[in-house]
């Protein structure tokens, strides 16, 4: 009987016992699985893009953040993509148009969009110099850094008290406008129904919240019930549309690369003139031996190849010592040896290991200095014997 009860006490627990035990744990892990689903199968179902201000872009660039104030404020915001989108979208007096990515904007969507938008307010969003030109506005845009807050300093109500900052930004040269600096203004009016606006970075999500910029892109935008948010498509453009690098650029650029370039000619001729003609030298050019010597010694410093200035010394050294003692060039160097040695009565391991091919080299500058002492005190014993 004991022994019956302790195997039954030390049996493995069965599977049933474990699914009860972990049955919580289970239902924790089945929970968070799901909610993980739910937020993923959210966050990528609604319409994501990485266009610049776009009102669906999340991205700092974008202005998703704005389009989504503006709607919690009762703005009905209307995202509208392309010109046959526009033209089948109704823009009724009254309503607001902001248009982002002017850049995307040609002559024939530009004359469909005035065409829709007759009746409406039409904010465009940092035109550059081709829109504005086919807009038949005169005058081109500076490019400034608005880094510090800039004050409205105008009369219009909805700016009152407000300023704007950003990184950057474009002046419109306009006599009625708002936050005026050395160049135009940031907010230009040009005609009723009308407004380009060069700070169009206040609209992005990670500057909105700069200075006033978000109360300001508010009062421009939310005057009204509607506001329909144009993005234009560069598919709706037609062969030869004023896209191309010579519309977006003004028309002085042209006369003033001309200017240029001859400028640069005047001042090639200008240089060419002074230099004076070229100098000529007969060759072969005599050189002193003394200066090949020393640029020669500099070359070796320079390079700190110490063996080889040596093998060098060494080399004159077995020259001049066969010529003082008429041995012909083609003697043997273990000769050369022991005849130096002979002659000046030193020992033939001392000589050799001045004069030898196979000396060891110096190592450092103080004993190359030595080693050129020591040949030259070998080649005066040599001369006097």
């Amino acid at each position: 009987m004991t022994t019956a009860s302790a195997t039954e006490t030390t049996a493995p627990p069965t599977e049933a016992s474990w699914w009860r035990r972990q049955r919580s744990t289970l239902v924790i892990v089945a929970a968070i699985a799901v909610a993980v689903l739910v937020v993923v199968v959210l966050g990528v179902g609604g319409v994501r893009t990485s266009t610049p201000l776009d009102p669906d872009n999340p991205d700092p660039g974008g202005a998703q953040a704005l389009a989504r104030v503006l709607d919690d404020h009762g703005v009905d915001v209307t995202v509208v993509r392309g010109a046959d989108a526009l033209d089948a979208s109704p823009v009724p007096s009254g309503t607001t148009v902001l248009v982002t990515s002017t850049d995307q904007l040609g002559e024939s969507t530009i004359r469909r969009m005035l065409d829709d938008t007759r009746e409406a307010d039409l904010v465009l969003a940092a035109p550059g110099p081709g829109t504005t030109e086919a807009l038949g506005l005169s005058g081109s845009s500076f490019t400034v850094t608005a880094g510090d807050p800039r004050d409205a300093g105008c009369s219009d109500p909805r700016f009152a008290g407000l300023s704007l900052e950003m990184d950057h930004a474009l002046e419109y040269p306009s006599a009625d406008g708002c936050f005026r600096g050395r160049h135009g203004v940031l907010v230009a009016e040009p005609r009723d129904g009308l407004t380009l606006l060069g700070a169009s970075e206040a609209l992005s999500n990670d500057q909105v919240l700069r200075a006033d910029n978000a109360a300001a892109m508010l009062r421009l935008l939310g005057g009204g019930d509607r506001l329909v948010w144009y993005v234009p498509s560069i598919d709706d453009l037609v062969a030869d549309d004023g896209v191309s690098l010579s519309t977006l650029l003004p028309r002085w650029i042209r006369p003033a690369l001309w200017l240029g370039a001859l400028a640069l000619v005047a001042l090639v001729v200008w240089r060419a003139r002074r230099l004076g003609p070229l100098a000529t030298e007969p060759l072969p050019v005599v050189v002193k031996a003394i200066e090949t010597t020393h640029s020669r010694g500099r070359l070796y410093r320079r390079s700190g190849d110490r063996a080889h200035a040596a093998a060098a010394l060494r080399s004159a050294a077995r020259s001049r010592a066969r010529e003082h003692l008429r041995l012909g060039p083609g003697s043997d160097d273990g000769t050369l040896v022991h005849d130096v040695a002979r002659q000046v009565g030193r020992p033939a391991e001392s000589v050799a290991a001045l004069i030898a091919p196979d000396a060891p080299a110096p190592t450092t500058d103080p004993e190359l200095i030595a080693l050129a002492n020591d040949l030259a005190e070998l080649d005066r014993e040599v001369r006097r014997t």
